[in-house]
C-alpha cells in the first residue's frame, strides 16, 4: 500500500485520544503525520515545564492547556487534520459522548483510577471499539519487555510492570516507544 493509499483511507478515519500528556501528546502527532482525519482528544491539564522531558509540548506553552495547545502542534504538523480538542476531565458520563464517533480510542492517563474508570467505560458502552491502552513505561532501557498484547478488543502496549515512581520516572524513550507502538496499531486496525 503506497502512502497515498494510506493517507485516503485514514482521511476518513476519527481517533479518541483521552490525555494530552506523553502518551496522548505523542502518539496524536504519529497520527496527524500520517494523515488521520480527525483526532479528538480530550485533557483538563496545562502544560508544566517538567512535562517537556517526554510530551510534544514546547517551552513557550507552559502554563496553557494541553489540549489547545496540541491542537495548535498538530495544526502546524498537518493542517489537513481535524482535531477537536476538549479542555475537560473525562468521567463516565461524559466519556460516551466525546467519543461516540471515533473509530478507535486511545487511553492515555497516567492515573491508575483514570485508567480504570476509561477502560470500563469504553468497554461497556463501545464494546465494539478497539481500545489501545497503554501499562508500564517509567524509567528507560530494557526495550525487549515493550511488547502489545491484545485481550478481546483491547490492545495492552508498554511492559505492564513499570509503574512510575520517583526513582523510576516517565521520560521520552520509553513513553515515546509506548506512545508510537500504540499509534502502530491504530493503523494496524484501521487499514486492516
Amino acid at each position: 500500500m503506497t502512502f497515498e493509499e494510506i493517507k485516503n483511507i485514514l482521511q476518513h478515519k476519527t481517533v479518541g485520544i483521552a490525555g494530552a500528556g506523553g502518551l496522548g501528546s505523542n502518539c496524536a502527532v504519529a497520527l496527524a503525520r500520517v494523515g488521520t482525519g480527525t483526532l479528538i482528544i480530550a485533557d483538563f491539564d496545562v502544560v508544566s515545564e517538567s512535562n517537556l522531558n517526554r510530551q510534544y509540548f514546547f517551552y513557550d506553552q507552559i502554563g496553557k492547556p494541553k489540549a489547545d495547545s496540541l491542537k495548535a502542534n498538530i495544526q502546524r504538523i498537518n493542517p489537513a487534520v481535524t482535531v477537536i480538542a476538549h479542555k475537560i476531565c473525562l468521567t463516565k458520563e461524559n466519556i460516551p459522548v466525546l467519543f461516540r464517533d471515533c473509530d478507535i480510542i486511545v487511553e492515555a492517563f497516567d492515573q491508575a483510577d483514570q485508567k480504570e474508570m476509561l477502560i470500563e467505560t469504553v468497554l461497556t458502552v463501545f464494546p465494539e471499539k478497539p481500545l489501545i491502552i497503554g501499562l508500564g513505561m517509567a524509567g528507560w532501557g530494557k526495550n525487549d519487555a515493550i511488547h502489545c498484547r491484545k485481550v478481546d478488543n483491547m490492545f495492552i502496549c508498554g511492559d505492564e510492570v513499570s509503574e512510575i515512581a520517583p526513582d523510576l520516572p516517565p521520560i521520552a524513550p520509553r513513553v515515546g516507544m509506548v506512545a508510537n507502538m500504540q499509534a502502530n496499531i491504530v493503523l494496524e486496525i484501521l487499514l486492516k
